[in-house]
């Protein structure tokens, strides 16, 4: 069971933080979503069927979506977004999510500086292959642990449900009170993490990457380009594992949010909800 403070916990460290938008747990379930917002059905992909050229790219760019994108429209509605092996949407998010290993020699190239005599140009996010090849065997995603990923908001969360991680959306001000309570509540100085990845991977690879290395930590993102399309302007993410959230839940009235010199910087946060005509 998610052994969570009551949604009135919830709604002080929001209120505290300058947050109208409910954060979002990520968990794995073999139950099917009965709604939420998915990729239509790609093809299978593995390094084996990219050696003997069998993927066919026509339908995987067909199918193509972005897991921020999905995710995007359902913090619109407030909905689920959810994932499969065979409803991925995107061949790096089918990796950070689990469903397939190793990542494909395409992807190292398209991410780096492309392939030389094609159209793909690359994306120079990582300065070749070999690099981008070092960094998906560094960041080694778990396998899926079961058949579906699931992002929904934390208060839909059924009493049977866990979220592994838990993501808040926000701007500079409020996410400086994000990282400072995590230091905070977890007397780590270096809590906060802001790794090189993909938009999905800051929320689901790389804070269970940390965990599973006995050292929880929040993940800042998305210093991805080709994600912040999907984010508003100037958001960023900020996931914890949720035994890290339970902590930001249960003591932030411990902490500096609670003073006079958060007081002054509420104010900014006001200021900017106010030039971003979003409701306090």
């Amino acid at each position: 069971m998610f052994e969570t403070a009551s949604h009135d916990a919830l709604a002080g460290l929001l209120d505290a933080l300058g947050l109208s938008e409910t954060p979002y747990g990520m968990f794995y379930t073999n139950d099917a979503p009965a709604s939420g917002f998915a990729p239509e059905a790609g093809p299978p992909l593995s390094i084996e069927a990219e050696q003997a050229g069998t993927i066919d790219w026509g339908a995987v760019w067909g199918s193509f979506s972005c897991v921020l994108g999905k995710l995007w429209l359902a913090r619109r509605k407030g909905e689920a977004a959810w994932f499969a092996a065979d409803r991925y949407g995107c061949p790096g998010g089918s990796f950070y999510l689990g469903f397939h290993q190793p990542q494909l020699d395409f992807i190292a190239c398209y991410i780096s500086t492309g392939i030389p005599g094609t159209p793909v140009a690359g994306e120079r996010y990582l300065p070749s292959p070999a690099s981008a090849r070092r960094f998906f065997t560094e960041i080694a995603p778990r396998p899926a642990p079961a058949k579906y990923c699931v992002f929904k908001p934390v208060t839909r969360f059924a009493p049977h449900e866990t979220p592994e991680t838990v993501t808040f959306f926000a701007r500079g001000e409020t996410l400086t009170g994000l990282a400072n309570l995590a230091a905070f509540v977890t007397d780590d100085f270096e809590v906060t993490a802001a790794p090189f990845g993909a938009g999905c991977s800051f929320m689901t690879t790389w804070p269970l990457h940390y965990l599973a290395r006995s050292r929880p930590r929040a993940v800042l993102g998305c210093g991805d380009p080709s994600a912040r399309k999907f984010l508003k302007p100037d958001e960023m993410t900020f996931t914890v594992p949720s035994t890290l959230y339970e902590q930001l839940l249960t003591r932030w009235p411990e902490a500096f949010l609670a003073t006079k010199t958060w007081a002054g910087v509420q104010k900014k946060i006001a200021r900017s909800r106010e030039v971003w005509k979003e409701e306090g």
